[in-house]
């Protein structure tokens, strides 16, 4: 990378985060705006003084994670099992020199259709406002604005004018200081819907005399404009990506119902079909005949027990690669090598929650 300074760089100087967001908006600036203060480090990518994307290093995937669940609403195909599918991929990955791994969690999404164009604008202006709105207070430590390396393939789904940004935090600061806002207040849009809509500028009430983001108040936001930035293929991720299929069978084998009803619920998602099977007996006809694509098997279960069956699904052709995770209360180490003698592919310790029990489903699917 090639570092591009602004005026005097010194450890934990001074900050003023409005005036140095001026600066990078009346500049143009391009690169990656990195700051910390110690504890906590921001990353804000620009393209011509515009925002491309903002993170901070408290909680990323919580951050997305959150967003994520909220635009689920209206987004059918963010279910519970995409998201976490999400954070096995990216919240442990190799971070990239160019790209952070939230932001290429939303290019996955993207990539996957689980979101189009225009909502991954939506999302990454959420994303920002919340993490420009914790930038905003800082009042020390270092900044530096670092150059992309050149050729880096940088996908964007909008560009954010800073100043609108600004605006909106400290909208959002106000609200929350009053506690039964009144009809009167202003409506504050999106940058991506004040567009859509044809809005030419900001309300007055919500531009501050103080605020070096506001240099023309009659001047309108440039806001957000996804429809300049076509779809993308992002193939950096091609070799560890899932699957094309969209719902899985999950067969369930276990003398309890309670279990299985259990089961059962932490799966209510429109990606599983959970097939239940309480006789160990007849279980292998069923499966024979549903081929699902993943096995829960209970390890203790009378006349034949998980260890045998799994052996024996072993030896069917069709079977000698379906994924069968052995769900048992035993955490020996004698029964993880048996376990592992038969062939499964993981175990399972009772008690798990819903995260252990989808953790393992996607992690043995892709």
């Amino acid at each position: 990378m090639n570092t591009i300074t602004m005026g005097s760089y010194r450890p934990f100087q001074k900050l003023h985060p409005l005036t140095l967001l001026a600066q990078l908006s009346s500049r143009q600036a391009n690169g990656c705006l990195q700051v910390s203060n110690g504890s906590v480090n921001w990353s804000l990518y620009l393209e011509q003084g515009k925002l491309v994307y903002a993170t901070n290093s408290t909680n990323p995937f919580e951050r997305l994670d959150r967003h994520l669940r909220r635009l689920s609403a209206q987004v059918p195909s963010l279910v519970s099992a995409v998201r976490v599918q999400v954070r096995l991929l990216f919240e442990s990955a190799e971070p990239t020199s160019s790209l952070p791994n939230d932001y290429r969690a939303i290019c996955w999404l993207v990539d996957q259709q689980h979101l189009v164009s225009n909502q991954a604008s939506l999302l990454v202006e959420e994303l920002a406002i919340e993490v420009i709105e914790t930038f905003l207070s800082v009042q020390d430590g270092t900044h530096e604005l670092i150059s992309l390396e050149q050729g880096t393939e940088f996908p964007k789904f909008c560009q954010l004018d800073l100043r609108f940004l600004v605006e909106q935090c400290q909208t959002r600061q106000r609200q929350r200081q009053t506690p039964r806002p009144t009809a009167t207040q202003p409506i504050i849009e999106s940058p991506v819907i004040a567009e859509q809509n044809g809005a030419g500028k900001m309300p007055e009430a919500s531009v501050m005399s103080d605020n070096p983001m506001s240099n023309n108040p009659a001047e309108p936001p440039n806001p957000a404009t996804p429809s300049e930035y076509p779809r993308f293929k992002f193939n950096a991720l091609s070799a560890s990506a899932p699957p094309k299929k969209t719902q899985y069978t999950i067969a369930c084998i276990d003398d309890s119902p309670t279990v299985l009803q259990a089961i059962r619920s932490f799966l209510d998602d429109n990606s599983f079909t959970v097939l239940m099977i309480d006789n160990p007996v007849k279980a292998l006809m069923q499966i024979v005949r549903s081929k699902p694509d993943l096995i829960l098997l209970d390890v203790t279960m009378p006349n034949l027990d998980g260890y045998e069956l799994c052996s024996l699904l072993r030896k069917h052709p069709h079977f000698r690669h379906t994924p069968v995770i052995m769900v048992t209360g035993n955490t020996g180490l004698i029964d993880r090598a048996k376990a592992k003698l038969v062939g499964a592919s993981g175990y399972l310790t009772k008690p798990f929650t819903q995260s252990d029990l989808v953790k393992m489903v996607f992690k043995h699917l892709t």
